[in-house]
């Protein structure tokens, strides 16, 4: 009996062992993407100010065009145009930009559930993720400078309105 349940520790403690073995180099491959998902949401957070910004700037101009005549009013209702179609740019960059932080956490999780259960993660699925969380960042990256690009149209609309009498 006593050799028995010595046998049965030592499986244990090899089978521990050879957890820990395949544990540390998942641990090495899921540092990217854990990087990655610290990178995106300083994105995020950029985003997130920038597209309050530009909520609370339509809250301001739409107040004032209430009030104003209507010469100054095709100037200001471009502007609101523009304001909105920079609120809908940063809000689909800001969904991409989740979807990619979703992908990257999906990743690290099939990475250690994988190398936990022994299951012979293949290299499609973790190859897939990480195109999925790129291509999420890609579009966000490119709506965010939609965004950057729009704004520079609506400070032209300002500027042109202060400089003509």
């Amino acid at each position: 009996m006593t050799g028995t349940v010595a046998f049965h520790l030592r499986t244990l403690h090899a089978d521990r062992d050879m957890h820990l073995s395949t544990l540390i180099p998942t641990l090495q491959l899921a540092v990217g993407p854990v990087i990655l998902i610290s990178g995106i949401g300083l994105l995020l957070l950029s985003m997130t100010t920038r597209f309050g910004r530009t909520i609370d700037r339509t809250r301001e101009i739409a107040g004032v065009c209430r009030s104003i005549t209507a010469p100054d009013r095709k100037r200001v209702t471009e502007q609101l145009r523009i304001l909105m179609t920079r609120a809908r740019l940063l809000r689909a960059a800001i969904a991409a930009a989740c979807l990619s932080v979703l992908f990257a956490a999906l990743l690290v999780i099939v990475l250690f559930v994988g190398a936990m259960l022994g299951l012979a993660v293949t290299a499609p699925v973790v190859g897939g993720l990480f195109v999925a969380c790129m291509i999420g960042l890609i579009a966000s990256l490119v709506m965010y400078i939609a965004d950057i690009n729009r704004s520079l149209g609506a400070l032209k609309l300002e500027i042109e309105g202060t400089l003509t009498p």
